[in-house]
């Protein structure tokens, strides 16, 4: 079965850090692309960042320098380091990749409040 699985969201104080994993299903991962998104309460889901099956990234202009997007392929586990959260950062984040369709999990909330 093929499956994305977030986990490691939760509330967070502005300033703050947070570090999501994504389980994936080993047929699904090995070599694949990877990516987060996020969705914010009334608003689409827009890409946050990417990584390639080779290492390779990409991030959305408004988390550059502050998220950083890795795969560790041994676990077929991709991260999201979160660090100096603002509130603006609050949404419910997804991960994400294609294999024969787009594939993507249920979801993990971030809050950023004080």
């Amino acid at each position: 079965q093929v499956q994305l699985v977030e986990s490691g969201g939760g509330l967070v104080q502005p300033g703050g850090s947070l570090r999501l994993s994504c389980a994936a299903s080993g047929s699904i991962f090995s070599g694949r692309a990877m990516g987060w998104y996020r969705q914010a309460p009334g608003k689409q889901r827009d890409l946050v960042a990417t990584i390639s099956g080779g290492g390779s990234t990409n991030y959305a202009d408004s988390v550059k320098g502050r998220f950083t997007i890795s795969r560790d392929n041994a676990k077929n586990t991709v991260y999201l380091q979160m660090n100096s959260l603002k509130p603006e950062d609050t949404a419910v984040y997804y991960c994400h990749t294609y294999y024969l369709v787009d594939r993507w999990g249920k979801g993990t909330l971030v809050t950023v409040s004080s």
